[in-house]
């Protein structure tokens, strides 16, 4: 099967789009990217997928050739006949500015500029902005680099999945597609006479040099870990695919309980009919909630814990383990206070386990 039927039945598998189904593709200028740009072109054309546009970000994190990457993508928006969102963000400046990961500001916003551009696209082709889909270029390459990056660190339930074909808006149709495949299908593409684009030094796609670097975490895991591990097994793409598809099937299973728990045992602290709740104010677990299997009720906290905390956190075991501990034989531990991630207070009696601001715990206790 080629790239192109491989990624129709990932789309079609996942119901990720539809004829009408506007596509926002984020293209940095790399080998993945740039053969998604090509690739969605084929699709919209054969009338799989609705309006396209694309996105590239330039973080101005490697001076000329940062610029010349967005050079390239835009010959390539215009060699396809595609619509360009073009944005520059100032990555460096950001760091010095807040103190935060050089990739996760990058991260944080590239999709704060894709989920502006994905709103642009939906109003223009007249579409609701919950039917746009942002397409990635995430392959089977990335999604085994991610499963051994989180083998070192450690991962929470459900992490060996290691990459969702789809998250809210966001879905990867190649990740069931090599690197190296979608290197050779833009060959393949230059052999054949095609639409094709070329940077200044004639290559098909743009290399980031800092791919190289095994100093960075991903680098060193494609460089030096995965090659070994293809040593052993030559198939280690399907091989390892097939089981993080397993881990992904009974994930899913395990959320679905983790669900019905919460929904049966937690409430909000600040909710109101037809309103979101104000996550940030805390929730409470029922004493019910004591008599919910650890697996289980371990991911209902960390769902919870992750509205409280924001999208972009990383909520902590310890955090986890803080609440799970205000339960013992199956109750509430009257008299339990722990202070966990976020400055959150976790307190227990008979009624119930609070989780909340510590402020607002504070001030309760002053009264």
């Amino acid at each position: 099967m080629d790239v192109i039927e491989r990624m129709r039945a990932a789309i079609a598998a996942h119901g990720m789009a539809d004829a009408e189904t506007p596509v926002l593709l984020m293209v940095s200028g790399g080998s993945d990217s740039t053969a998604l740009a090509y690739a969605a072109s084929e699709l919209a054309q054969a009338g799989d997928l609705g309006m396209l546009a694309m996105l590239h970000v330039n973080h101005h994190l490697r001076g000329e050739d940062a610029d010349a990457d967005a050079v390239f993508v835009s010959q390539l928006a215009d060699a396809l006949a595609i619509p360009l969102f073009m944005c520059d963000i100032d990555v460096a400046g950001e760091v010095a500015r807040t103190g935060g990961n050089v990739e996760a500001v990058a991260r944080s916003e590239r999709y704060l500029a894709a989920n502006e551009a994905l709103e642009s696209l939906c109003r223009h082709a007249g579409a609701p902005l919950s039917s746009g889909r942002i397409f990635t270029a995430h392959t089977a390459d990335d999604r085994i680099e991610s499963f051994y990056m989180r083998s070192i660190v450690g991962t929470g339930p459900g992490g060996f999945r290691a990459m969702r074909y789809e998250n809210g808006p966001i879905a990867r149709p190649l990740l069931d597609v090599g690197r190296e495949d979608l290197r050779d299908y833009l060959r393949k593409r230059e052999q054949s006479g095609e639409v094709c684009v070329c940077d200044a030094q004639g290559n098909l796609w743009r290399e980031d040099a800092t791919n190289a670097h095994t100093d960075r975490f991903r680098a060193f895991v494609r460089h030096e870990i995965v090659p070994r591990a293809k040593e052993r097994n030559p198939q280690l793409a399907e091989t390892l695919g097939r089981t993080m598809d397993l881990i992904a099937d009974e994930d899913d299973f395990m959320e679905g309980l983790a669900r019905e728990a919460a929904e049966k045992h937690l409430t909000w602290v600040c909710e109101a009919s037809g309103y979101d709740p104000d996550w940030q104010e805390g929730f409470k677990l029922s004493p019910s909630f004591g008599q919910v299997a650890t697996p289980v009720a371990r991911r209902a906290i960390t769902g919870a814990l992750q509205r409280v905390l924001g999208a972009d956190a990383r909520v902590e075991t310890a955090a986890v383990a803080g609440v799970l501990d205000a339960f013992e034989e199956g109750r509430p531990k009257s008299g339990y206070v722990t202070n966990i991630q976020g400055d959150l207070a976790v307190s227990a009696n008979k009624r119930g386990v609070l989780v909340e601001p510590m402020s607002a715990f504070r001030a309760r206790r002053k009264k």
